[in-house]
């Protein structure tokens, strides 16, 4: 039998299609001009390949379409809630379970109760909604990741485990007291997408007993950490992807899940605990916001569609594909010489902007520069993950500037072919002829929170 390997094939068939529009480049040019140079503010009939973010982009099944159509769209105890909460129950452990409108609305109600003023949050990276839903309570976020994790070219299997070294000397400077939660997340989306070892989780946990400490697994790419673990950590390879993640979110608390990743939905959240009281709380907020507690924001059909969901994205023909396509991505890149965040992560790859765009200043935002040049030369939309995102001001209003400048490619689940990856690598053979540019961007508009999604910016 030949080892030759084989090309890499989707294990689905499509079903139904939808067009996309090419544009010339003095038409995108124009389009983003238009969006202030920020591509979350362009019009997507002008994108050719969306990869902006891989949350609620994904394509459904046809089990989850039938699902949609079955649908119970009762306003209290529907069927499809009863089928999501025994889905939910069976893969966290936890008996409380919240639906969610998104992922984000999870956080506002469980960090606006934790969170407030000399509240502490000690996260692995927290991701920017996070950091917004904590930092507008009056709390303070703190990322803590191994200091070598942090180098973009060191390959290290686990680099978004959380720094368990610093871990116990934050607690007794800040007090334990004074800790509102510990919130490990898997993947470590702000870190390169990288995966989060079950060592990790399980000393966190023994450190979270002995300070008598709130842990919460924020996993709403729990199946994508699944897969790395079984296949980089000793012990899981006989487990099934089901398997590690049931016991690593067994671990945990509380679980938050933007479910619009590994949920397969286009919209959904969930907030499950251990905890009754804490429950309690969080279910009043959630009927004053978001719903009553067996919607809470979702209908009928999507709560269904997210039961079915759940289940399919443990399919190992569909996990392995979905890691080893956004790796196909990123290994053809490097191999073109674009310096990217080693190694692959599961949901996107990271391009190193600061050292592509080695001669552009990092308050000029190289990162930003890559992501408009990306849209100019291909109609490809992606995002900045550096100081535009994560940058703060001093005192003076000088930049200080995100450890890293990059620019993340998110791939959507189930929706491009190998043929549009293929292309989005010919258009980064332009870029490279752009590497030894000297001007970035400035920013013109910006507001107090998450500014990165609608600020406006001028080319310098």
């Amino acid at each position: 039998m030949s080892t030759k390997e084989r090309t890499l094939t989707e294990p689905f068939k499509i079903k139904m299609v939808e067009p996309l529009k090419a544009t010339s480049e003095a038409y995108r040019l124009g389009a983003l001009r238009q969006a202030g140079y920020n591509p979350f503010l362009l019009r997507s009939d002008d994108v050719f390949i969306d990869l902006l973010t891989d949350s609620g982009t994904g394509a459904m099944s046809d089990k989850q379409w039938a699902g949609i159509m079955s649908g119970d769209e009762s306003y209290a105890g529907a069927r499809s809630w009863e089928h999501l909460e025994r889905v939910v129950k069976d893969l966290t452990g936890m008996p409380y379970i919240l639906p969610t409108h998104q992922g984000r609305a999870a956080e506002r109600i469980l960090y606006s109760i934790l969170g407030g003023k000399d509240k502490v949050f000690i996260s692995n990276t927290h991701f920017d909604t996070t950091r917004a839903n904590i930092e507008f309570t009056g709390a303070t976020a703190i990322d803590i990741i191994y200091a070598e994790a942090q180098d973009p070219e060191v390959d290290l299997p686990f680099k978004g485990d959380m720094d368990l070294e610093k871990l116990p000397l934050l607690i007794k400077q800040y007090g334990k007291e004074n800790i509102a939660a510990v919130i490990i997340t898997v993947t470590n989306n702000s870190a390169g997408g990288q995966p989060v070892s079950m060592a990790n989780v399980k000393e966190l946990r023994k450190i979270c007993d002995e300070n008598n400490l709130l842990l919460v697994i924020d996993g709403c790419r729990i199946a994508e950490n699944a897969y790395f673990i079984k296949h980089r950590e000793a012990g899981f390879e006989n487990y099934t992807y089901e398997e590690i993640a049931k016991e690593m979110l067994r671990l945990g608390d509380a679980f938050i899940m933007s479910a619009k990743k590994d949920g397969l939905v286009n919209i959904g959240g969930l907030l499950t605990m251990k905890d009754e009281v804490l429950s309690v709380k969080c279910k009043n907020l959630l009927i004053i916001s978001e719903g009553f507690t067996t919607y809470g924001g979702l209908a009928g059909r999507d709560m269904e569609a997210l039961a079915i969901g759940l289940k399919e994205v443990f399919d190992a023909d569909y996990l392995h594909y979905r890691i080893r396509s956004t790796a196909y991505l990123g290994e053809h890149l490097k191999a073109k010489g674009i310096p990217v965040v080693w190694p692959i992560g599961g949901h996107a790859v990271y391009v190193d902007a600061k050292k592509l765009y080695s001669n552009i200043p990092v308050d000029q935002y190289p990162g930003q520069a890559l992501v408009c040049d990306l849209y100019i030369k291909g109609g490809i939309r992606c995002v900045e993950v550096g100081s535009v995102m994560f940058g703060k001001y001093d005192e003076a209003g000088k930049l200080i500037p995100a450890p890293n400048e990059l620019v993340r490619l998110a791939i959507p689940r189930r929706v491009y072919t190998q043929s549009h990856i293929d292309f989005v690598l010919d258009v980064f053979d332009d870029i490279l002829e752009m590497r030894n540019q000297t001007k970035g961007y400035k920013i013109t508009y910006e507001p107090q929170f998450l500014r990165h999604f609608t600020a406006h910016f001028e080319k310098i």
